[in-house]
C-alpha cells in the first residue's frame, strides 16, 4: 500500500514540479516531495489507506470524516494536486459499484423520493444556514462584479444578473421553480413591481421565506409554497429556476422542461442556473451518499436539446464558472469563523464532512469539470427581443 502511494506522490510530482506536500503514515514514515510542503496528509489509521485505495474518494471521504486522516495546512491544494493525476476517477472495488448502482436506483427524484432527497441537505436547520449564507440566504453562486465584492453583494448582483436577463418589468407575474429561502423572489417584487410564486420541498425553506415575504410586507406580492416543480399551476410571464436542475435528475429533465413551456406564457422568457459538466459525469459516490442523494449535474447539451424538445427557444448561454470558487471559499470563511457554533448544533464528523465538501468543490471549479451554467429561453419563437446584452449591464 504504502508503494502505491509513493508511485502516486511522484505522478503528481512528475506532473507538479513545483509541488511541495508531505505524506505520513502512522508509523511515522512519512515521503516528502519539494521543501515547503503546503499540506500534510496524514494516514493515521492503516485502515484508512487502504479504504482509500480501493474506493477512491469514497474511501478517503469517510475515512476523513472519522479523523482517520488528517491534512494539516491546505486542504484545497491537496485536491488541485489530486485532480492533475486524476486519482478521483481510479478504479474502484466491486462492492462500492454495486452501493453505487443501488443507491442511484433507490435516490431517483419521483415525486415521493425528491422530498427525502431535498430534506436531506435542506431542513438540516435554518439557524445553519444562516450562519453559512448570511443575510441573503443565496445557496447558489454568486455573481461578482469585481473581485472586492462581498458575498452579500455579488448576491445581490446574482440576483439583479438573473432579474435582467429574463427582462423583468413591473406587473410581470413569474415562477421560481426551487425557490429556496425566497431571496430572487424577494428581490424581484421590491426592485421590479411583478407578483410571483415560489416552490420548494424543503419545509424550512418555504417557513422561512414566508416568513421574510412577511416582514418585507410583500405578502400580496409573492408567495412560496410547499409542493414539487411538477405540482406549480398557473401561467407565468417569466420563470427561473435556480439551483435545482442539479437535483431533478437525468431522467426527468425533459419532464421538467416540458413543465416549463406548459406554464410559461408563449413567448414568455425563462433561465436555467444550473452547475453544469461539459460531458456526463455520474456523482462521485461520497457526495451522493452524504450530500445530495438523487441528484445529477446536467450537461449543457441536456438543457439545450432538453428546452429545444419541450418548444422553446435558447437565445443565450453564459458560463459563470469563475464566480463559483469566490462563492463557496467566502461560504467557507463563514464556516470556519462560526466552526464552534456549529459544532454545537451537530458534531465533528459534520463539520469534517462539510468542510471537505466545501473544498472540494472550489477546486473542482476551479480545476476541474464542473461549470456554472446560464440558459435562457423563450417559449416558442419571439421577435421582440433586444438585439443585444447592453440591457443587462446599463446603468448598473
Amino acid at each position: 500500500m504504502k508503494k502505491t502511494i509513493r508511485d502516486i506522490a511522484h505522478a503528481i510530482q512528475r506532473a507538479q514540479p513545483e509541488a511541495s506536500f508531505t505524506i505520513r503514515f502512522w508509523d511515522g514514515e512519512a515521503i516528502e516531495i519539494g521543501d515547503s510542503p503546503a499540506f500534510v496528509l496524514w494516514f493515521k489509521e492503516k485502515r484508512a489507506l487502504s479504504r482509500t485505495l480501493a474506493d477512491a474518494f469514497m474511501g478517503f471521504g469517510e475515512s476523513y470524516m472519522a479523523g482517520d486522516i488528517e491534512v494539516e495546512g491546505d486542504l484545497q491544494e491537496l485536491f488541485r494536486l489530486a485532480w492533475s493525476v486524476d486519482f478521483a476517477n481510479n478504479p474502484i472495488s466491486l462492492g462500492l459499484k454495486v452501493r453505487m448502482a443501488m443507491a442511484y436506483i433507490l435516490n431517483q427524484n419521483t415525486f415521493t423520493r425528491a422530498r427525502k432527497n431535498i430534506s436531506h441537505h435542506y431542513d438540516i436547520g435554518n439557524a445553519f444556514y444562516e450562519l453559512l449564507l448570511g443575510p441573503t440566504m443565496a445557496y447558489t453562486c454568486a455573481y461578482y462584479h469585481t473581485p472586492e465584492d462581498t458575498i452579500d453583494q455579488a448576491q445581490i448582483n446574482k440576483f439583479d444578473h438573473i432579474c435582467r436577463k429574463v427582462m423583468l418589468a413591473p406587473g410581470d407575474h413569474i415562477a421560481d421553480l426551487g425557490c429556496g429561502w425566497g431571496g430572487l423572489l424577494i428581490h424581484a417584487a421590491k426592485h421590479y413591481g411583478v407578483t410571483g410564486v415560489g416552490v420548494s420541498l424543503s419545509r424550512e425553506q418555504v417557513d422561512f421565506a414566508n416568513r421574510r415575504i412577511a416582514a418585507e410586507g410583500l405578502t400580496d406580492k409573492v408567495q412560496v409554497q410547499f409542493r414539487d416543480y411538477r405540482e406549480i399551476e398557473g401561467t407565468y410571464d417569466k420563470l427561473v429556476t435556480v439551483g435545482m436542475m442539479e437535483h431533478v435528475g437525468w431522467r426527468f429533465i425533459p419532464g421538467c422542461f416540458k413543465k416549463i413551456s406548459e406554464v410559461l406564457k408563449p413567448g414568455g422568457l425563462g433561465l436555467v442556473h444550473t452547475i453544469g459538466n461539459d460531458t456526463p459525469h455520474h456523482n462521485d459516490p461520497w457526495t451522493e451518499k452524504y450530500l445530495f442523494p438523487g441528484s445529477r449535474v446536467p450537461t449543457l447539451t441536456q438543457l439545450v436539446e432538453n428546452a429545444a424538445q419541450a418548444g422553446m427557444n435558447v437565445i443565450d448561454v453564459e458560463n459563470l464558472r469563475l464566480h463559483y470558487p469566490p462563492t463557496i471559499n467566502a461560504w467557507l470563511d463563514s464556516f470556519n469563523r462560526n466552526e464552534d457554533r456549529i459544532r454545537e448544533m451537530f458534531d465533528e464528523t459534520f463539520l469534517r464532512m462539510y468542510r471537505l465538501y466545501m473544498a472540494v468543490s472550489a477546486v473542482s471549479f476551479t480545476h476541474g469539470d464542473n461549470r456554472l451554467f446560464h440558459v435562457v429561453f423563450t417559449n416558442g419563437l419571439a421577435n421582440d427581443l433586444p438585439l443585444t446584452r447592453e440591457h443587462l449591464y446599463r446603468d448598473r
